[in-house]
């Protein structure tokens, strides 16, 4: 060991000279050290992980490169048996979904181990399916979905899908508030859904990141176990293998929604999203100088990160799937604008109602054009959606834009998502892209289109067997497989007729798509009225008529050359028959007389639609465009101008005529409206029956009849109580009142007319039913009830037929929204009954309602369903009837057998997807609207 020796004062002296003459030398070399020494590489240390990280920034999101090395699923249980489906045509989804394949697929080990002719003999214990034909198309995937954060029933605390903490929330996660006891994934399930993208919802700017789900029960029971490739952010701050980045999906909205949550103009939320972004890319850039340094191992200190921002950096890196919700031009161009000032790629707009209408305007998006994700009909609802168009999807196919049917689920039930596919292909989508639509479109723009969407060798097993061809009205799955595993225990499956094994033929829109963008979306709606006394329809395959209350078949051709002829007379049938026995010489030699050719069509009874606020609501979200709410006696005194609380509110005085969406419901086939005032609590009001062709109220015809029955609610939102509710109506019933309702409540006991009441509960159902019967005790009066909503009136099938009530269902199928809505019976696959069959099957007259006015024009499609459903039990007859006849009895309209509505339809009657309907016949007014 060295000994120390302490300097004397003499050395130090001198030392410290020594060190003052050579100061100036120091400097002077200090100053050129960068010419006299070169720079030689840093012996610092860099630490192994900031490399990594910095590395791992590079790297672009997407599968591993060696993903189809796989020999099983990550997603794979252990133990599920693989199964073989054989004699199968198979939708692949290649080739532009155009390839069909006729053969076999085998699913093992979560995955599908081949498509075609597949050896499956080294199988010790496999199962084999016989498909018999039947189609085979990957799982639905819904790219946009609320299931699990908006939860049904629902109930307090299980409403997680927004924040309302501020304009902008990137940092917030959906997987954060994805409730596993949703009611709605086994009903999903049911319809065929396998994969759906969790959307927060769009109160926010930016909501949130999302994230992508498969919906079977895992016996894990988490949300975690749910996801479908979980973004290594779920666990960690730093990915696993730098080398793999799975895709991050977040939520952002433009326009009405966050604009009402926080009373933003729409120039507030773009600066929201201008400022989110500047501070986003202020960050990636710290990072991107700090890893530089970090590459030429000169970097200290730790890595620039912000748990508040990163999801946002990642979007600027290309590496987050970006959905928009975002509907009119003045919104999509803000927010191309804006991914093309800070350079990142849009996966999707979604709802974007006016997309159609600016096709160029999504071109210019950074990187690529924007998917669209569409509803079918859904619109008109608020200001935004009110050019939207059905001709939506395939105008923007034809502009080489990616379309995606969605659900918005609960905003439209997920379970019926391939419903919206089928309405997109009836309005003139290819069948390849109307397929794909909620298929490999969708999984594509979700980022998975690697393992789902398709059916193909090394993708997850992931398969729909249905009943029918996938775009048929009513298809419905035999089977389901998730990851391999089937879904579905027993199965209920509806025998269809052999032409629902082909893709169906559809009507010609061209002129309407065409008119829906000259008109910048509002194309005009009216008809064309006849100014001939004599119309003769020719070509007809069928003609339904009413006989008392009940519909039937009097005429139907066998083939094309038995097609018969009508003759129409001032809005009146005359003749029914053969050109010869039909056509007289003076019909042949008049010059006025009108021709119109049915190809192979049909003449049936018009619709009646019931349930929304049809003729008293313009846009649902716009005050000023409604005729409002009723004020309630139970809830608070009405005033003593209004009658006090015997008034008595008649719809009629409310009515608004050309309304977009009763023409549009006209022009389907839904002559006739019933509406109730709207009332949001017990007391409705006097309910009347409109035209919904006319032009206006003073115009003959247009009010069919000013008060049919008498509306009321029990229910159990809001105040007061179920059994306070029952009360008032026992009071109303046994202790009648003078004013008008009370004269009102006279009629119903004397049985002119009838009491509506919107009940789903069956147990208020059964109390409704016993307070029939105590009216009848105590007063001799048999009066007309008619049980509305009834989503859990099956469950007093027997009971509703033995004392004579009648059933709206309304929703047609049912679904949990509320409590009292939860034990529905969902129908085929999962129950052999369907609401309407069951209640037909004990003789209880139903009827179908829609909830919004926007459906009023799908109801045909409605009644097709409930008879498809119901499984050879209800045929046309019931299923027409079902949609009027039933419905003018339920609700309290006059017996309408000679004045009644006609509908004809082009190509097919009127419950066939192959026709469009072509005019209606007016007895009542007096005249043929032709479209």
């Amino acid at each position: 060991m060295e000994k120390f020796t302490p300097s004397t004062p003499a050395s130090s002296s001198r030392t410290l000279r020594l060190f003052l003459a050579l100061v100036p030398t120091v400097f002077f070399l200090l100053s050129f050290s960068d010419y006299l020494f070169p720079s030689f590489p840093s012996t610092h240390v860099i630490d192994a992980s900031l490399l990594e990280r910095c590395k791992s920034l590079k790297t672009p999101a997407g599968p591993p490169a060696d993903f189809y090395k796989r020999t099983q699923s990550d997603r794979y249980l252990t133990g599920a048996k693989p199964t073989l489906i054989k004699n199968a045509k198979i939708w692949t989804g290649e080739d532009e979904g155009n390839l069909v394949v006729q053969g076999d697929v085998l699913l093992d080990k979560g995955m599908i181990m081949g498509v075609g002719r597949v050896p499956h003999h080294h199988y010790k214990d496999i199962t084999v399916l016989d498909a018999k034909g039947g189609w085979v198309t990957p799982g639905i995937v819904d790219l946009h979905s609320h299931l699990g954060v908006y939860s049904s029933p629902s109930l307090e605390g299980s409403d997680d899908g927004n924040s309302l903490k501020g304009t902008i929330g990137a940092w917030m996660r959906a997987i954060d508030g994805l409730n596993t006891h949703d009611d709605s994934y086994n009903t999903s399930i049911a319809g065929g859904v396998t994969t759906s993208l969790i959307l927060p919802g769009s109160a926010n700017a930016i909501g949130g990141q999302a994230y992508p789900i498969k919906l079977r029960r895992t016996h894990e029971r988490s949300p975690s176990s749910m996801l479908l490739e979980p973004p290594y952010q779920i666990n960690s701050s730093l990915p696993v293998d730098p080398s793999h980045i799975p895709w991050r999906h977040m939520k952002h909205a433009c326009g009405e929604n966050p604009s009402r949550v926080y009373s933003d103009t729409r120039m507030d939320t773009i600066w929201a999203f201008r400022d989110a972004y500047n501070k986003a890319s202020q960050l990636k850039k710290k990072q991107d100088d700090f890893c530089a340094k970090v590459e030429a191992g000169q970097a200290t200190g730790d890595f620039p990160d912000d748990l508040q921002w990163e999801s946002l950096v990642d979007v600027l890196r290309g590496r987050v799937k970006v959905n928009i919700h975002c509907y009119e031009t003045v919104d999509l161009d803000a927010l191309v604008r804006l991914s093309n000032e800070f350079q990142f790629p849009i996966a999707a707009f979604h709802h974007s109602s006016e997309t159609y209408l600016v096709p160029e305007v999504l071109k210019r998006a950074y990187g690529h054009p924007p998917s669209v994700a569409l509803f079918a009909t859904n619109a008109r609802y608020k200001r935004e959606a009110y050019r939207s168009s059905e001709f939506a999807p395939r105008i923007l196919a034809e502009n080489n834009l990616r379309v995606v049917m969605k659900s918005d689920h609960s905003v439209l039930n997920s379970r019926y998502l391939l419903y919206e596919a089928q309405q997109a292909h009836y309005y003139g989508l290819p069948q390849n892209l109307a397929i794909a639509a909620v298929t490999s479109s969708a999984a594509e723009t979700m980022g998975m289109g690697h393992r789902i969407g398709y059916v193909k060798k090394g993708w997850d097993a992931d398969l729909v067997l249905w009943d029918s061809h996938p775009l048929a009205l009513g298809a419905t799955p035999k089977q389901v497989f998730i990851d391999g595993i089937p879904q579905l225990e027993t199965p209920h499956a509806s025998t269809k007729p052999p032409a629902f094994q082909h893709v169906p033929s559809v009507p010609n829109f061209d002129k309407e798509a065409e008119d829906a963008v000259t008109y910048d979306g509002l194309p005009p709606l009216r008809p064309s009225s006849t100014f001939s006394e004599t119309v003769v329809f020719t070509n007809v395959k069928s003609v339904y008529s009413r006989s008392g209350d009940v519909v039937e078949a009097v005429y139907t051709a066998q083939d094309a050359i038995t097609y018969g002829t009508v003759v129409v007379r001032n809005g009146r049938l005359i003749c029914t028959g053969t050109e010869t026995t039909c056509l007289s010489s003076s019909i042949l030699d008049d010059p006025e007389v009108s021709y119109v050719d049915l190809e192979g069509g049909s003449l049936s009874p018009s619709l009646l639609t019931f349930g929304s606020p049809l003729g008293l609501s313009n846009i649902d979200q716009e005050d000023s465009t409604n005729d409002g709410v009723v004020l309630d006696p139970l809830i608070a005194s009405v005033p003593k101008i209004v009658g006090g609380d015997s008034a008595l509110i008649r719809a009629v005085d409310g009515l608004e005529f050309q309304t977009r969406d009763a023409l549009l419901a006209y022009r389907s086939g839904v002559s006739t409206a019933v509406t109730a005032p709207s009332h949001y609590n017990f007391f409705g009001g006097l309910a009347t029956s409109f035209s919904t062709g006319s032009a206006h109220k003073l115009e003959p015809g247009a009010v069919i009849q000013e008060g049919t029955g008498l509306h009321m609610s029990v229910r159990h939102f809001g105040t007061p109580s179920v059994s306070t509710q029952i009360a008032a109506l026992r009071r109303l019933l046994l202790e009648p009142q003078e004013g008008a309702t009370g004269k009102r409540v006279k009629e119903v006991l004397e049985g002119r007319v009838p009491l509506v009441i919107e009940a789903h509960s069956a147990d208020i159902i059964a109390t409704l039913v016993l307070l029939k019967k105590e009216v009848k005790t105590e007063t001799g009066k048999n009066i007309r009830l008619t049980i509305t909503g009834a989503s859990e009136a099956h469950l007093l099938a027997k009971e509703l037929g033995e004392f004579g009530v009648g059933v709206i269902l309304n929703p047609a199928r049912s679904f949990p929204f509320a409590w009292e809505d939860r034990r529905i019976l969902p129908g085929p696959p999962l129950t052999e009954y369907s609401p309407v069959s069951k209640l037909v099957s004990h003789n209880v007259t139903v009827g179908i309602g829609v909830q919004e006015i926007w459906d009023a024009r799908n109801l045909r499609f409605e009644i097709a369903w409930a008879s498809l459903a119901a499984n050879g039990k209800i045929g046309k007859e019931e299923a027409i009837a079902i949609g009027s006849v039933n419905l003018e009895k339920l609700l309290g309209m006059d017996a309408q057998t000679e004045g009644a509505d006609m509908v004809a339809t082009r190509g097919g009657d009127l419950l066939e997807m192959s026709s469009k309907v072509a005019g209606i016949i007016s007895p009542r007014r007096g005249l043929v609207d032709l479209f």
